[in-house]
């Protein structure tokens, strides 16, 4: 089952992807785009079409500063790499690689971004990371940050698709490219691991961690931050045992999810199951997916916490442990995460920024201070430094994992523990995300739902209280349709790329009213959609 790598980069400089096929076009989600070279869904035709639609939209936007350039170990990263400088240079663009040429975690891209930037007004720079985040081996990724260190705006990754299906269209006219020695020559070398590693310590209090005397475990993964946990450990002299330090593109080393592919998910107990089996060694212990903006955190008391608990317990330390942060900044969460999260806001006396799926919501909040927290319900985080200024505006699973390092070195429980707390305070839900066979039609019927298509009263034998579908925070749609009551909810999003619909729903009655709730919402699709 283990990908045929040279075949695999083979299929790269080989393929040739037909833009009459939707399925071989560029198509940016929300996570830029990604696809695999033996379906002609990344080649490298989509790198230069996509790399040169970037250049053009820097010309267009003024962006004139250097652009860093970023990329993880799956297997495609590395070509991908070496096409896109070729554009960059060819383009005149000034580009940041790493000193060792070596591999840079998504949120250290962004800090870079920032840290650039801090102060400037022109000359700002922006960033491109090679990753398909926790996807299969044989699959690439392509996502491009702008100034503001996020991931960009629908607006922004509309234009790069459209731009770049057009280039496709035409045979690549007008793409720029030199060899790549001459690029790699040009190329800026940065030390992206200096930079960011010692300012850790103006997010985390990593002096609590190392006095503790706990013992903690990291698994990278076989992923993009391989190199930066020992640097950490070394830096600041804490206990970090690597329990894996290998890079493998075929990432043999892992256990399969739960479809029996291999995927580098580190909120899945099938993914995480290694590591799951040391809980016992340590006192905590956690793991970042390929680009380290995911984070899974492994406590003894609970084993793998489920993403939304642990981010449920973040919040509720960080808002309490924080004095430096503004008294009125909010906490981000996007529309499918636990409702847990509103009733720790709440007690906190917090406002809630509700947002659609997407980290690119909590940008701006992140920037100005607004927010102190933004988390997403697949484990992607990110928070404030500890004085209240932006650390980075993407997800950064390092920190998370030294958070959970942190509140167990300062309260003397694991985040299990505190999440059993929580529960015994707020109520215990019951949270499941169940993906469904659709079509197309069914899926452009779930887009446009409005409230008024909604009939029913009732959901699980309560109230409805609301029926959205823009977010209450932003008044964004939410790109499909969210069903509220008092004790549950639940949400239905049409997939991006599969001819499924997303069902996510919770209630804090048990799992027998949960499947109360997903019953109503399957038949509130069937009377929504086309047959």
């Amino acid at each position: 089952m283990l990908v045929n790598v040279p075949r695999l980069v083979a299929s790269y400089y080989t393929g040739e992807p037909d833009p009459a096929v939707p399925a071989q076009r560029v198509q940016f989600g929300t996570s830029g785009h990604r696809g695999s070279a033996f379906y002609n869904s990344f080649n490298e035709n989509h790198i230069l079409a996509i790399t040169q639609s970037i250049c053009r939209h820097r010309a267009g936007a003024g962006i004139d500063g250097p652009l860093f350039l970023a990329m993880d170990t799956h297997a495609l990263a590395e070509p991908a790499f070496a096409t896109a400088l070729e554009v960059l240079a060819a383009n005149n663009v000034a580009v940041h690689i790493d000193a060792g040429l070596s591999y840079t975690p998504t949120p250290v891209l962004s800090h870079a971004i920032l840290t650039h930037n801090r102060g400037r007004k022109t000359g700002l720079a922006d960033g491109i990371v090679i990753t398909p985040s926790h996807n299969p081996p044989e699959d690439g990724g392509f996502k491009y940050n702008p100034p503001n260190g996020g991931p960009a705006d629908t607006v922004v990754t509309k234009w790069i698709e459209n731009d770049a299906n057009a280039t496709l269209e035409k045979n690549l006219d007008g793409v720029k490219r030199i060899p790549y020695a001459r690029a790699l020559a040009a190329a800026h070398r940065h030390d992206y691991m200096s930079v960011y590693v010692p300012d850790l310590i103006n997010v985390i209090d990593m002096d609590a961690i190392r006095s503790a005397g706990l013992k903690i475990g990291v698994d990278p993964l076989g992923g993009a931050g391989v190199y930066y946990w020992p640097r950490i450990a070394e830096h600041y002299k804490l206990p970090l045992d690597i329990v894996n330090p290998n890079v493998d593109p075929t990432f043999r080393f892992m256990t399969v999810d739960w479809d029996g592919r291999i995927r580098m998910d580190c909120s899945s107990p099938y993914a995480m199951a290694s590591l799951i089996a040391l809980k016992d060694r340590f006192d905590i212990a956690f793991a970042c997916d390929t680009d380290h903006d995911r984070h899974g955190i492994v406590a003894r008391s609970v084993g793998l916490l489920n993403p939304n608990h642990y981010l449920a317990v973040a919040i509720s330390y960080l808002y309490a442990n924080r004095p430096g942060w503004r008294a009125d900044a909010g906490v981000g969460k996007t529309l499918v995460s636990s409702s847990m999260i509103d009733r720790v806001a709440a007690s906190l006396g917090r406002r809630l920024y509700e947002v659609p799926v997407g980290f690119k919501w909590f940008v701006e909040g992140l920037l100005d201070g607004s927010l102190g927290f933004g988390g997403e319900e697949s484990a992607g985080a990110s928070f404030q430094r500890r004085d209240g200024s932006v650390w980075t505006t993407d997800k950064d699973g390092l920190i998370p994992g030294l958070l959970s390092a942190e509140i167990t070195a300062r309260t003397g429980r694991d985040p299990g523990e505190h999440y059993k707390a929580l529960t015994e305070e707020f109520g215990d839900p019951v949270y499941e995300r169940i993906d469904s066979p659709t079509n197309p039609a069914q899926k452009a019927a779930l887009l446009k739902l409005t409230p008024a298509q909604v009939e029913t009263k009732q959901l699980a034998g309560e109230p409805i209280t609301a029926i959205l579908t823009n977010a209450p925070g932003n008044g964004a749609p939410v790109g499909g349709l969210k069903v509220v009551a008092a004790s549950g909810w639940f949400a239905v999003r049409p997939s991006g790329t599969e001819d499924v619909y997303k069902l996510y729903a919770e209630s804090f009655k048990g799992s027998g009213h949960l499947k109360q709730i997903q019953a109503d919402a399957r038949a509130l699709v069937a009377e929504v959609t086309p047959k």
